[in-house]
């Protein structure tokens, strides 16, 4: 089974709407949010949320006035934001079916890309390199790019605090994925993706880079703050939910605490070698 095929078949069994919910969801969000909006200029801009699932951020975005075009590679996702865009609300500018690699915008038509998700679904360099370059391709000079990936102690952290890693095929996985930063083959009883890329933060950056962006410090999203006792009703409580956020943001410079990281780039030339090595 191809990659794509994994992930459709994924999408399947999981309700990507509910990925945002929850505590840790809603803090993750709350965090990405934050992040966002330190780097947008006044609207409104014209935004491309590549691999935007249902839609979370690009609603969102929409009703801070920016024009939002969604695009993502799964029919499910695309058939939920079409629904979505008939309820009472700011919409969206367009919604369509999309590959992070070949997307269907003119040369230098966006001011911002967004790209969610479609970094830790690309196994493969060349993949990755080519969602990169195809962001490079679609925005205006100086746009922005705002890239999220998985970091790539994510599954042993989680492994650790939930005693996961005493599973043997949970921690070989884990190890395969420390040293390949490629995950496979999860115990079938773990709720989790079942192929996917972990960055290390150094990585993402270098891989931004060598797409012709020019790129700022690698930030956590969340740090170690998700990883307080009973989460749920840490972040139910107001002030302890403001405790929580603080933390993040102190920590926010050390990224490899995060399970999520964040990376800003604007557009800059393409090197020769990418060009190269992505077929161009």
């Amino acid at each position: 089974m191809q990659s794509s095929d994994l992930v459709q078949s994924h999408y399947l069994q999981f309700d990507e709407s509910t990925r945002l919910t929850g505590a840790f969801g809603e803090f993750e969000f709350a965090r990405v949010q934050e992040l966002i909006l330190r780097h947008l200029s006044n609207g409104p801009l014209e935004v491309a949320d590549v691999g935007g699932g249902t839609g979370a951020y690009s609603f969102w975005l929409a009703s801070l006035g920016h024009r939002v075009h969604l695009i993502d590679v799964v029919p499910r996702h695309i058939d939920a934001a079409i629904l979505r865009q008939t309820r009472p609300g700011p919409g969206l500018a367009s919604v369509a079916v999309g590959d992070a690699r070949t997307l269907s915008f003119p040369d230098g038509s966006v001011d911002v890309v967004l790209l969610a998700g479609p970094l830790y679904h690309l196994i493969d360099r060349i993949d990755r390199l080519r969602a990169l370059r195809e962001c490079h391709r679609v925005l205006r000079g100086g746009g922005l790019l705002l890239a999220i990936a998985i970091n790539r102690y994510a599954g042993a952290v989680y492994g650790l605090t939930r005693g996961l890693v005493f599973d043997p095929e949970y921690f070989e996985m884990t190890v395969r994925e420390l040293s390949t930063g490629v995950r496979r083959d999860p115990p079938p009883d773990v709720k989790t993706l079942p192929e996917a890329y972990f960055h290390l933060p150094t990585e993402l950056t270098d891989e931004m880079a060598a797409a012709g962006f020019n790129c700022e410090p690698c930030l956590g999203v969340m740090g170690p703050a998700w990883q307080v006792p009973d989460l749920d009703a840490a972040w139910a409580d107001r002030k302890r939910r403001e405790t929580l956020l603080s933390l993040s943001r102190q920590v926010e410079r050390e990224c490899v605490l995060s399970p999520q990281l964040f990376c800003a780039g604007r557009k800059g030339d393409v090197p020769r070698a990418l060009r190269e090595e992505a077929g161009g």
